[in-house]
């Protein structure tokens, strides 16, 4: 246990002694979070929706079957009472739900006036607004229509009502993002040059042939990158609440262990790495162009990924960054619980005993 512990505080000597390290750990994160919360702008396509359906007439069956055929919207859920919206939306499928008032076909002939509400999640503000734009613009569409042969022209007024996030502030969806990939980008690749540092060191002839265990070691390296990245962490959510005013409606808790789950499989990614790459630079341009582009283009941080074609959706389901934004968004805005997001927790789990196992398998390859 005192070489374990002496490894460790090795591993703690490299990092404070490499200024570029500690630029990359502290300095990049502040840098990023500033400017990404401030400047990133997005668009989405074709969004699963829920109907709401009091009515239930021949009219609010022709409009829901104009949205339904139309390319930017899929009816996924149909909703009976007004209580199960709250249900809708924290699963997190649901990005709105459309909300045809009680007598929809009666008022809109004998008033010419009907009302649907569009309640939107804004946990996403550009998807939320877009959402009610596409919807509004299907149902003039639709009245322009039906008002082609009557002299007095119906009308159906939207109501949007925006939930977890009245004022559509962007930074709402881009602090989660940036959380995820700073702490992806900069776990993975501080760990992946740990093992290959040591190589060009000439250090890693000792580990070979030192009484520290395989599992051991990777521990050792990863440890030490757990504390720091955790201080990461706190800074941006800190960053989060102080400086853009960011609601933290969950367990603080609860979103500390979720953080603390994805910096392990972050880290043990870069291990793995680490573990197949001979040299500092290739374990490096491996991590910036292996996991750079698809954390921020396959997680869902910058691009809706159900408006990606069908097989880079599939493979966004291997992104360990998809399922902690869905997490931290769920935590952080919809102040959900561990029922909503056992499913994604446990993908993450299964995500690092993977990455953990083959790195170790790796490892013991390349001590014989």
């Amino acid at each position: 246990m005192k070489r374990f512990i002496g490894f460790i505080k090795k591993e703690f000597y490299h990092i404070f002694r490499d200024r570029r390290s500690l630029f990359i750990l502290f300095g990049m994160p502040i840098a990023q979070i500033m400017l990404f919360g401030f400047a990133i702008t997005n668009e989405i396509n074709n969004v699963d929706i829920a109907i709401l359906d009091h009515s239930k007439d021949a009219t609010t069956q022709e409009i829901i079957n104009k949205i339904a055929a139309s390319k930017y919207f899929s009816i996924s859920e149909i909703i009976e009472r007004e209580a199960d919206i709250e249900k809708a939306f924290q699963k997190g499928k649901i990005k709105a739900v459309l909300n045809f008032e009680h007598d929809f076909s009666k008022k809109l002939i004998r008033n010419n006036k009907a009302t649907i509400q569009i309640v939107t999640d804004a946990t996403d503000p550009n998807t939320a607004n877009t959402i009610s734009n596409y919807t509004n613009a299907i149902l003039q569409k639709y009245l322009q229509t039906i008002n082609k042969d009557i002299k007095i022209a119906y009308q159906i007024q939207p109501e949007t009502r925006m939930v977890y996030n009245a004022e559509l502030k962007s930074v709402f969806m881009f602090v989660p993002g940036v959380m995820t990939v700073i702490l992806m980008l900069v776990s993975a690749m501080m760990t992946s040059i740990s093992i290959t540092r040591e190589k060009e060191l000439g250090t890693m002839e000792i580990l070979l042939v030192s009484p520290i265990k395989p599992f051991q070691v990777i521990v050792g390296k990863v440890f030490p990158y757990i504390f720091l990245s955790i201080i990461n962490a706190v800074v941006i959510v800190l960053l989060s609440i102080f400086v853009f005013k960011m609601p933290i409606r969950g367990s603080l808790f609860l979103l500390g262990l979720e953080s603390v789950l994805f910096i392990i499989n972050a880290l043990s990614l870069g291990i793995l790495i680490s573990t197949i790459s001979k040299t500092q630079q290739t374990a490096m341009m491996i991590s910036l162009m292996g996991l750079m582009l698809p954390v921020i283009l396959l997680s869902g941080f910058i691009f809706p990924i159900a408006s990606m074609p069908l097989p880079l959706q599939i493979i966004s389901n291997i992104i360990p960054a998809k399922w902690f934004i869905i997490i931290l968004k769920a935590i952080m805005l919809k102040g959900v619980g561990i029922s909503f997001i056992w499913k994604e927790t446990l993908i993450l789990v299964g995500m690092t005993l993977f990455f953990m196992g083959l790195s170790i398998k790796k490892y013991k390859i390349r001590l014989e």
